[in-house]
């Protein structure tokens, strides 16, 4: 079993300025839309970007739905570190009225 939260507890966490959120979808996705604040990693980085995870704080994992980030989350576990699924991902969050953030920032990099 993982931790997981839904979207209201994330906005929460969120709102409390602690919260960190990773982007695990592929870039094209990820500029489709994300939620404001995240940082995008994409799930096959993972691995070698491991410690981008490693956080005083729980770390909360984000995909369109929640299956890769709760791939990603186990995995994290498996490492020592402390991540928190995000039940029901991207389309849960959207379905929930909340905005996202679309594109890249005005260098021409992915928004974070």
């Amino acid at each position: 079993m993982i931790a997981q939260v839904t979207i209201p507890e994330l906005k929460a966490a969120m709102a409390s300025g602690t919260a960190k959120v990773i982007d695990v979808r592929e870039q094209w996705e990820y500029t489709d839309g994300h939620v404001e604040g995240s940082s995008w990693l994409p799930m096959s980085l993972v691995p070698v970007r491991v410690d981008e995870f490693r956080s005083e704080t729980p770390v909360y994992v984000i995909c369109r739905t929640g299956n890769r980030s709760g791939q990603v989350v186990m995995w994290l576990a498996r490492q020592g570190i402390e991540a928190i699924n995000v039940h029901g991902g991207i389309v849960a969050w959207q379905q929930s009225g909340l905005p996202v953030v679309t594109g890249m920032d005005s260098e021409g990099t992915l928004t974070k």
